[in-house]
C-alpha cells in the first residue's frame, strides 16, 4: 500500500536503533506485525475512505470511461489533490442522495404518529384560539372596566353568570298555548299585560316585578285552562307573588282588591296564588327578559345614554303585550328591544361587535322580532292599549315613546 501523505508535513526524523526498540518492546505481544498508530490529521472528517494517488488516479479514469461512452474527448488532467479528492467524493456523495424527478411523488410517506406531547400542544392551541385567529382584528369593548372596585357588578363572576342565564332561559319556558286555552284569546292576554304595566306604574314597583308576573301568567297558561272570567285573577294573583320575591315592600292583597275594584275577593286572591305556586312547583328563580336588558343595555352604550336606555326599556315592555313572542328566548327578546331601540335613536353601527359579542347574536336574528317591535311602536299611539306608550311619553322617562318610529326597518328584507 502506497504511504500515506499530510499537507506539507516533513517526515519526522527517526533514531537509528528505531528498529531494534520496536522489535524489543513487541516480543511480549500477541501481534507484533501490527504496524503502529500513525498521525489522524491526515483523515478528513466526513471521508471514510482515505485518500491516495492510487485512488485519485482511479476517480480519473472512471471519468474517462464516462467520458467515452458520451463521444466527447476528456482533457488528461494530473492526479487531483487529497483535498479535492475529497470535494468530488462529497459531491458524489450528495448527488447519489437526490431521487430521480417523478420518483419522489410515488415514495410511500412517513406515517404521522401523534405523541401525546403533540396531541397535547395542538389542544392548548385550540383552546387558546392561536389556530382560529381571525384575519381581522375584532375590536370588543370592555364594558366592565369601569366597575372594578364595585362589589356589586361582580366582574370577576358576571361572564360565568350571563352564560349560565344563557343555559337556563331553555329550562321551564312558556309554551304557545292559545290553542289549548278554551276561552282565551291574544287580545285577551294583551289587554291584561296592559292593565298591569299600568298597575306597576302607579304602585311604583321595581321593573323586574313586572317582568316576572308577565312570565308568571303565561308559564301558569301554558300549563292550566283558566276560565276567561279568572284572567284577570290569574294576573293580580301573580303580581302578587312577583312583588313578594322581587319588592322591599310588596304591595298587600287589600291593595290589589282595591286596584281591581273589588272584582275579587281576599279569599279567592290567596287561592289563585297557591294554584299557581303548586302548578309552578315554587320555580320562580328564572332569567327573564329583564336580566338580559340590563347586560344588553349595558353593552349598548346606555351607562352614557340615558335617553337610549329609556328607549330600549319601552321596547322591552312593548314586548311583553305581544302574544307571539311569548315562545321565544327571553334573551333574544331582550336583544331586539335594543336593536329595534338603535334604529329609532339611528345609531351608526346599529349593532356593533361589542353587542355581538355580549348577546351572542347578530342583526340578522334579531331583524324580524325588531320589526314586530317598531310596528308596535308606530301602531301605538292609535291603539287603545297604551299603556306603555303613555308611560314613556312622560317626563321621567324623557318622552322617547314621543320619537318618530323607525319604520324603515320594516321595509328592510333579512338579507339586505
Amino acid at each position: 500500500m502506497a504511504t500515506r501523505h499530510h499537507q506539507a508535513a516533513a517526515p519526522a526524523p527517526q533514531p537509528a536503533n528505531r528498529g531494534a526498540a520496536v522489535q524489543q518492546k513487541a516480543a511480549g505481544r500477541p501481534d507484533a506485525r501490527r504496524r503502529p498508530l500513525g498521525d489522524i490529521g491526515n483523515v478528513l472528517e466526513g471521508i471514510n475512505r482515505p485518500i491516495t494517488r492510487s485512488f485519485g488516479a482511479q476517480l480519473v479514469k472512471k471519468a474517462q470511461a464516462n467520458c467515452a461512452v458520451t463521444n466527447k474527448p476528456v482533457a488528461k488532467k494530473p492526479a487531483p489533490r487529497p483535498e479535492q479528492a475529497a470535494k468530488a467524493i462529497t459531491a458524489d456523495n450528495d448527488e447519489s442522495r437526490k431521487l430521480p424527478e417523478g420518483v419522489a411523488h410515488n415514495l410511500p410517506r412517513k406515517k404521522v404518529v401523534n405523541t401525546l406531547t403533540s396531541v397535547l400542544s395542538h389542544r392548548s392551541k385550540e383552546a387558546c384560539g392561536f389556530n382560529h385567529r381571525p384575519k381581522e382584528l375584532v375590536v370588543v369593548e370592555d364594558i366592565d372596566k369601569l366597575d372594578g372596585d364595585d362589589e356589586l357588578a361582580v366582574v370577576d363572576y358576571i361572564d360565568d353568570i350571563y352564560s349560565y342565564y344563557k343555559t337556563a332561559e331553555h329550562e321551564s319556558r312558556p309554551a304557545n298555548y292559545i290553542g289549548s286555552q278554551p276561552e282565551i284569546n291574544p287580545k285577551m292576554r294583551a289587554i291584561l299585560v296592559d292593565w298591569l304595566v299600568e298597575v306597576g306604574h302607579k304602585f311604583e314597583l321595581m321593573p323586574e316585578s313586572l317582568y316576572l308576573t308577565i312570565y308568571i301568567i303565561d308559564r301558569f297558561l301554558s300549563m292550566q285552562a283558566v276560565p276567561r272570567r279568572e284572567l284577570q285573577l290569574v294576573g293580580v294573583a301573580a303580581m302578587l307573588i312577583a312583588c313578594k320575591y322581587e319588592e322591599i315592600w310588596a304591595p298587600e292583597a287589600s291593595d290589589f282588591i282595591h286596584i281591581s275594584d273589588n272584582t275579587y275577593s281576599r279569599k279567592q286572591i290567596l287561592g289563585m296564588e297557591k294554584s299557581i305556586l303548586n302548578r309552578l312547583s315554587w320555580n320562580l328563580t328564572v332569567p327573564t327578559s329583564y336580566v338580559f336588558l340590563v347586560r344588553f343595555a349595558k353593552a349598548a352604550g346606555a351607562g352614557s345614554d340615558k335617553e337610549l336606555e329609556h328607549m330600549v326599556f319601552f321596547f322591552a315592555e312593548m314586548a311583553l303585550m305581544e302574544y307571539e313572542l311569548v315562545p321565544l328566548c327571553p334573551s333574544l327578546v331582550a336583544a331586539s328591544a335594543v336593536y329595534a331601540a338603535r334604529c329609532t335613536m339611528k345609531k351608526s353601527p346599529i349593532w356593533t361587535e361589542t353587542l355581538k359579542h355580549h348577546t351572542g347574536f347578530d342583526d340578522l336574528q334579531l331583524m324580524e322580532v325588531a320589526k314586530v317591535l317598531v310596528a308596535a311602536h308606530a301602531a301605538a299611539p292609535h291603539s287603545k292599549l297604551k299603556a306603555a306608550y303613555r308611560k314613556y311619553s312622560g317626563e321621567q322617562f324623557g318622552r322617547v315613546a314621543l320619537h318618530p318610529p323607525a319604520v324603515a326597518l320594516l321595509t328592510c328584507s333579512a338579507n339586505s
